[in-house]
């Protein structure tokens, strides 16, 4: 072999005889055959091939990114006299776009418990997934990147458990929800409210649209409205009721009659709309415009809500 040449080893080599010039011919693991000459670039692209080309870990990532959210202050819509006008919201993290249909029967072939045919219906009402296919089997009616609906309170806990997360407080979904498309406050985006308001005045489609349409706001949060309505993890405590309370323990910290008399904000009608379908649910209930999306604790020592 003439001495002069650079040679490269890359998966199994063997060398080949042409006249005086050795070749050296190099097979990857894969068996696809590459003859390297004497240019030391075109090793160095080979090389840069194999390590960058992309991991299929790597996608699953991208389709379960999350953003932070700072700290921040929630305005609750209703408060009785004793609750503090403002509620801290410590930084935390939640996913950019809601739980789609694709994750979530990734989720349901994992526990087969959450799947239509075999869930409780203490966990979920005759509602639940009634627009997919099958069990297993999503349908014209549930494009796999739209997001998930028809999933009660209890099944979306579950998936946010299965993924080390959970559901947003109400707080924290408010304060999220709160950001304009370009501001971090968004009582003045006029846009926003344009397509808000457009968004509740039309009929609950069929087929939602994928979540890579909605919008993004300051947060970086995406399709937070304008696509479906999200759980939140304490959905049942700011409940508003025609009714007078008096007892102290649970029933009181759930139901508040004289809430609506200290209503923060009466123009904002879409926070009116949120509060109405929060107080009328049950956690089993499931609807065909209603799915979620998960949050994460930046550190296990903070707390989203404050003390009054």
């Amino acid at each position: 072999m003439n001495t002069n040449e650079n040679t490269a080893t890359i998966g199994r080599t063997s060398t080949v005889r042409l006249g005086h010039r050795a070749r050296t011919q190099t097979r990857l693991p894969s068996a696809v055959p590459i003859r390297v000459h004497s240019c030391p670039f075109v090793v160095t692209v080979l090389l840069a091939i194999l390590i960058l080309a992309p991991r299929p870990a790597e996608a699953a990532d991208n389709a379960s990114s999350m953003v932070t959210v700072p700290d921040g202050v929630h305005r609750p819509l209703f408060r009785t006299a004793r609750d503090p006008v403002e509620v801290r919201v410590s930084a935390f993290q939640i996913d950019t776009v809601p739980v789609t249909n694709a994750d979530f029967l990734a989720f349901v072939t994992a526990h087969p418990k959450w799947r239509r045919s075999q869930v409780s219906r203490l966990f979920a009402d005759a509602s639940y997934l009634n627009h997919w296919a099958g069990d297993l089997e999503l349908g014209p009616l549930a494009p796999p990147e739209a997001p998930v609906v028809r999933v009660s309170w209890f099944a979306a806990r579950a998936f946010a458990a299965a993924s080390d997360k959970r559901l947003p407080t109400t707080a924290e979904w408010e304060y999220a929800a709160s950001a304009g498309y370009s501001e971090v406050d968004g009582r003045n985006d006029s846009q926003l409210s344009r397509d808000l308001y457009a968004w509740l005045a039309r009929p609950v489609p069929a087929i939602h649209p994928v979540v890579s349409t909605g919008k993004r706001n300051a947060f970086g949060v995406q399709g937070i409205h304008g696509l479906i309505w999200e759980w939140v993890e304490d959905f049942s405590t700011a409940l508003v009721t025609g009714e007078s309370r008096g007892d102290a323990g649970l029933e009181r910290d759930l139901f508040c009659g004289s809430g609506s008399l200290n209503a923060k904000d009466t123009s904002d009608y879409a926070a009116f709309m949120r509060q109405a379908l929060r107080s009328s649910l049950k956690a089993n209930n499931s609807t065909s415009s209603l799915g979620f999306r998960c949050a994460r604790d930046l550190a296990l020592s903070s707390s989203p809500l404050s003390n009054p």
